[in-house]
């Protein structure tokens, strides 16, 4: 406990400071104003060397530690309801190919997760998460905005109703000539809806993406100024704060619960065994305070058990055992998870029974005297004393529920219980000096703090009649690379063959297959009209407007300019 680095857990009665510094957990649960931001949180961040992500509801710990920490770290200010909030675009993590479901599915789930432990997911949040994992595959692969922001503006388009959008996800061409075969399959799931259900899917939808709407929020997750694998990777720690202000904590509360959630599911998928080569340059602590107030978080409760052999190392604070049972249930594992467990008492009699319990007995030795003789006598002939030993909570549930405001009780797993001292920040030397620097709260010091310009594959390129798509484009994973095209309508990414054109033969050839498309696409509309589909005149439009786009692309190649149609 002496380590000199690492969590600060408290101090000696005589003031030496106690910390710890191996790859276990901490649970602080302590009543509200008894100190553990003054106490535990604001020292461990002024005291801590590795990357970090705090939880700061307040932004108190903000104002106090970020100073210090930009002495050696990027220091990053993650505020969705602030215009000066560096930016995350959850959807940009998405990695293209083999991973891509995996990472929509993850996000998905989280959108519709509501952390409500007594919330059962119902038949239309189910479907509705088909929807959600293909809207978000598709605007990462054809819209401009690649955000959730951007998969609500998709899904609600004025100028079209739900069918005409779901036909279009289908039928459009992700992969240069063919359709995603998850996005299509997923939207043929959804459009296999009677009308009634599939608007009710919609209805739920669209219900978890009001959030997305407020501008603020939707600006500051449309791109990314980091990535998740500079958390721990980069030269210089990280130090990345959630600041919520109190009045918006409960709304922005989904979105905060996605990012923790795709961070920790993100940086645990590949783990090294050769201990002295990581695949980390830093550990990484999760100081989240009033964890509970974000609702049951599975992928947390889980992952305390496997986290330390990835560097992760997390500090939790809750104001009672009562308030993460509420969310986690009685028989959850974050107590048991939890190897060093801090309390500065209890205000509830459930929580001070249970501290009680954790401290153990001690063992009293009880003498007992019995005297005979005649009490008239000057003095009693017999006199027998004997010792008994019983045993006794080492602090029962009413003396911790009457604790002195300067003690703390630090349990740590393998040692006896330990009677401390609080911290505080405000009036410790050893503090003083690193608190309240200056803090990067103007945007233009928060882009300093940007550890790197941020690469993704999903790039968007608009399909114009200055675009052409060929068969050649397409790589083997399955990605396009779509090349300018001259003024003389030559698409640049094609070989020297291709470039001569279609002779009349293969524009015959081509023209037929058009046809042959343009009827089969006819037939599938016809089995769309069986399910009350009454917009005719719109999908012969859509029918009609594809064919055009088609002859069109096929007469550039062939002369440079547009067929009479």
């Amino acid at each position: 406990m002496f380590a000199g680095e690492g969590i600060v857990i408290g101090q000696t009665v005589d003031g030496q400071l106690l910390q710890h510094n191996g790859p276990e957990h901490a649970l602080v649960f302590a009543p509200p104003r008894s100190g553990k931001g003054v106490g535990l949180v604001i020292p461990t961040l002024l005291a801590w060397k590795g990357s970090v992500i705090v939880y700061d509801i307040k932004r108190e710990n903000w104002e106090i530690t970020a100073g210090f920490r930009k002495k050696f770290s990027h220091v990053l200010r993650f505020e969705p309801t602030s215009v000066s909030s560096v930016k995350f675009n959850p959807l940009l993590e998405i990695r293209k190919g083999d991973n891509e479901y995996r990472d929509a599915q993850n996000i998905a789930e989280m959108i519709i997760d509501t952390g409500d432990p007594n919330h059962k997911n119902d038949h239309w949040e189910r479907t509705s998460k088909a929807l959600f994992i293909a809207a978000i595959l598709h605007v990462l692969y054809a819209e401009k905005d690649k955000s959730i922001p951007g998969v609500a503006s998709f899904l609600t388009d004025p100028n079209r109703n739900i069918l005409q959008t779901l036909t279009y996800m289908m039928t459009y061409k992700h992969l240069g000539d063919r359709p995603h075969p998850i996005i299509a399959s997923m939207t043929r799931e959804v459009l296999n809806k009677s009308e009634n259900e599939l608007s009710a899917v919609l209805s739920t939808a669209t219900s978890f993406l009001t959030l997305y709407r407020d501008p603020v929020i939707a600006n500051n997750i449309r791109d990314s100024d980091f990535a998740i694998s500079d958390l721990m990777n980069l030269k210089n720690p990280v130090s990345l704060y959630f600041t919520i202000p109190v009045s918006d904590a409960e709304r922005t509360k989904p979105l905060i619960r996605l990012v923790l959630n795709q961070i920790g599911r993100r940086i645990t998928e590949s783990m090294s065994h050769d201990h002295s080569q990581p695949d980390y340059r830093h550990k990484m602590l999760l100081m989240i305070d009033e964890f509970p107030t974000l609702g049951r978080m599975d992928f947390l409760e889980s992952g305390l058990a496997y986290f330390p052999g990835y560097g992760i190392r997390a500090y939790l604070i809750a104001q009672s055992l009562n308030q993460i049972e509420k969310h986690y249930g009685s028989n959850n594992a974050i107590l048991d998870t939890s190897h060093i467990r801090i309390t500065y008492g209890a205000l509830d009699e459930k929580t001070a029974k249970r501290i009680s319990d954790l401290l153990g007995q001690s063992t009293q030795v009880r003498k007992m005297a019995n005297y005979a003789g005649s009490r008239l006598a000057p003095w009693l002939g017999h006199v027998m004393v004997s010792e008994q030993e019983s045993p006794r909570q080492l602090l029962t549930p009413g003396e911790i529920l009457n604790m002195p405001p300067h003690a703390n009780l630090i349990l740590i797993g393998g040692l006896f219980p330990y009677y401390g001292r609080k911290v505080t920040y405000y009036n410790d030397p050893r503090f003083m000096k690193r608190a309240n620097l200056p803090a990067p709260n103007s945007e233009e010091e928060q882009r300093k703090e940007f550890p790197k310009p941020i690469t993704h594959p999903w790039v968007y390129i608009e399909k114009t009649e200055e675009m052409s798509v060929s068969h050649e484009n397409i790589d083997p994973d399955g990605s396009l690379d779509i090349s300018p095209v001259h003024e003389d309508g030559i698409n640049t990414g094609i070989d020297n063959e291709n470039e001569r054109g279609l002779d009349e033969h293969e524009l015959a050839l081509q023209m037929e297959s058009l046809e042959d498309d343009r009827i089969k696409d006819e037939k599938e509309y016809e089995r769309d009209e069986d399910r009350n589909i009454n917009n005719q005149q719109a999908q012969r439009r859509l029918i009609n407007q594809r064919q055009q786009g088609r002859l069109q692309e096929l007469s550039r190649d062939q002369s440079g300019g547009d067929l009479p149609l």
